[in-house]
């Protein structure tokens, strides 16, 4: 059999979106950027045409929507400049204005011959390789009809491929753009379209989509995304398991309480998920602070991720239970994320999460909480979803992943959790607290372990300044 040809791509200058094209945008092709406004078109395209010009490639910006002063100014606020970008401002609207003293079809053919000997001209002279044309809505306010819009499109995207020229338009997605879309998108060899929503709480929330790449097998469907200040459009793709193909032995990994690992049939496997769960002071991020502790000083490699606690409170807390873990930090064996949950997306997560555990040899990863994670989110099922996939991530790479999950209620009363998220856990471990004779009393039980024996005891939790102990428990007396 023939060895299949590669395809040659040039790089889209978005982080984030190569990954998802496989590599990039194939060479030689028309492709759209939709969005409405304000969702960062301008921008990823000043980054596609830098991208090119890094590249020592011949860029022309065909603007009919800014001016370039306007253009300088987008690119200033990322602390860029347009050095190596041609910039051709051409205007629609005095054209379009001027509808009312001639016939729709006469402005049309007018305007229309004009810009286009207009970018012809700029292109024969200039000779780029890289072009972007912003926008296609004022070409359809000419043109005023769908098959004349759908005409000259084919024709520009035939004038552009004889001369080998990558080209991105930009298309405002208007009312008008959803009912003649589906046209433009057939012409165009792909289209990424820019999402961006406003919920009742917190930022924008903005994803990219790749609706269609010819010949591309492109990781479909939304991935997050976000706008930078210096950075630009940053693109967070989906993580896909499978990305992690080594095969793993698992390990036994202590908590370095022996009680507590008999509990475990000897320890929890690496590559599983181990959900703690549990009211407010029962000991859940006690439970990974032990992990972590023991992991480290067995010369392992630990990554934890806040966002409820605070990670001086972290470093106090630990302290007061004999663990001293800021040396860890300081020498970086451990490391430690503090997250504001309203100011970062589950893909955004999802991706720091990814680079840590294949940057460093890490063993141990504690997500404490998933539960405020959730709260701050305004789609819960989906982060869920998102988190479900990471974790399968994490498995395959042979780490233990610690999710603290907070029950809502005190002492025993409408205990309950929002979200069912038991299905994520390999391992549940399940912390309760209970007064008795004016003292409360934490207890713990593994409810569940998919790989191996366990305990099913239910045993005495013990949270003191010397350490963490685990005991048979005592039932209480009978009234």
């Amino acid at each position: 059999m023939a060895e299949r040809k590669k395809q040659t791509v040039v790089s889209s200058g978005i982080t984030g979106l190569d990954e998802i094209l496989r590599g990039g945008l194939p060479a030689s092709n028309l492709y759209i950027l939709q969005g409405a406004p304000g969702s960062g078109k301008t921008t990823a395209a000043l980054q596609f045409l830098r991208a090119g010009v890094a590249q020592d490639e011949r860029c022309i910006y065909v603007s009919l929507s800014q001016t370039r002063a306007e253009l300088e100014a987008i690119a200033l606020s990322h602390g860029w400049a347009l050095d190596g970008i041609r910039v051709e401002e051409l205007s629609a609207s005095d054209s379009v204005n001027s509808a009312a003293d001639q016939t729709i079809f006469q402005t049309a053919e007018l305007r229309l011959d004009e810009t286009r000997k207009t970018i012809e001209r700029a292109i024969e002279e200039h000779k780029p390789s890289r072009l972007v044309y912003d926008s296609l809505l004022e070409i359809r306010l000419i043109t005023g009809d769908s098959p004349r819009f759908r005409r000259e499109l084919i024709a520009f995207k035939a004038f552009l491929a004889k001369r080998n020229i990558v080209a991105l338009l930009l298309d405002t997605q208007t009312r008008e753009t959803d009912r003649t879309g589906e046209e433009v998108d057939g012409i165009a060899h792909g289209v990424i379209r820019l999402d961006k929503s406003i919920e009742e709480y917190g930022p924008v929330r903005r994803r990219i989509e790749v609706s269609k790449m010819r010949g591309v097998p492109v990781a479909d469907g939304y991935h997050d995304m976000t706008l930078r200040e210096g950075d630009g459009v940053v693109v967070f793709p989906r993580i896909i398991p499978g990305a992690v193909a080594r095969a793993i032995k698992p390990q036994l990994i202590k908590s370095g309480v022996d009680t507590l690992d008999e509990m475990f049939g000897g320890g929890q496997e690496s590559g599983t998920t181990t959900l703690v769960i549990g009211q407010a002071g029962t000991g859940k991020s006690t439970m990974a602070s032990l992990y972590a502790t023991a992991a480290l000083k067995r010369g392992e490699s630990v990554a934890l991720f806040l966002f409820e606690e605070r990670v001086e409170t972290f470093f106090r807390r630990s302290e007061g239970l004999g663990m001293d873990l800021r040396q860890f930090y300081e020498d970086g064996q451990l490391i430690i994320r503090d997250f504001n949950p309203n100011e970062i997306s589950p893909g955004e997560f999802g991706q720091i999460v990814q680079q840590v555990v294949s940057s460093e040899k890490v063993k141990v990863v504690v997500i404490d909480s998933f539960t405020g994670y959730l709260n701050s989110l305004p789609h819960r099922e989906k982060a869920v979803r998102d988190i479900q996939s990471l974790l399968k991530y994490l498995a395959r790479a042979g780490v233990l992943t610690i999710l603290i999950v907070a029950q809502h209620g005190l002492l025993g009363q409408d205990v309950g959790i929002d979200v069912d998220v038991s299905f994520l856990g390999d391992t549940v471990l399940l912390l309760r607290i209970m007064e008795h004779d004016g003292r409360l009393r934490r207890s713990i039980t593994v409810v569940k372990k998919r790989h191996g024996p366990h305990d099913l005891d239910v045993r005495e939790l013990f949270i003191q300044s010397s350490g963490v102990s685990v005991i048979a428990y005592n039932p209480l007396p009978e009234a």
